[in-house]
């Protein structure tokens, strides 16, 4: 698993891995019952703070796509995990009513904007 960070980018080095690992778990490059790198070896390799790697960690484990061990490390869980499933829900939802919003502002029938998701989603093919 290779990870870029970039401290440009605006976004909190904790969100860029977290997401990084977040899709390749998602993308199945990582599958249940694989260890991530330690704390501390993934701090020094990407050379940002333990603590940055750590918040990062815990997210993940809050979103049900990884469980922390105490003194084993931090394991992928299974992809069909039902909390896993549940924090994707929401984080999707929380996205659906930000563009909602947008749509109303911009006068975007809902027709339109179903039409727009469904070309989005089957881009992803």
């Amino acid at each position: 698993m290779k990870l870029i960070i970039s401290s440009v980018s605006g976004e909190p080095i904790y969100e860029q891995i977290k997401s990084q690992i977040r899709s390749v778990i998602m993308s199945g490059e990582l599958t249940a019952g694989e260890a991530l790198p330690s704390l501390r070896k993934l701090a020094k390799e990407l050379r940002v703070s333990v603590l940055t790697v750590t918040r990062a960690y815990n997210e993940l484990a809050d979103e049900g796509l990884v469980e922390n061990v105490q003194g084993k490390g931090t394991f992928v869980m299974e992809r069909g995990n039902e909390l896993m499933k549940e924090r994707a829900r929401e984080r999707i939802m929380d996205k659906l009513r930000e563009v909602s919003i947008e749509a109303k502002a911009a006068d975007i029938s809902l027709l339109d904007l179903l039409g727009m998701f469904e070309k989005a989603y089957r881009e992803q093919s």
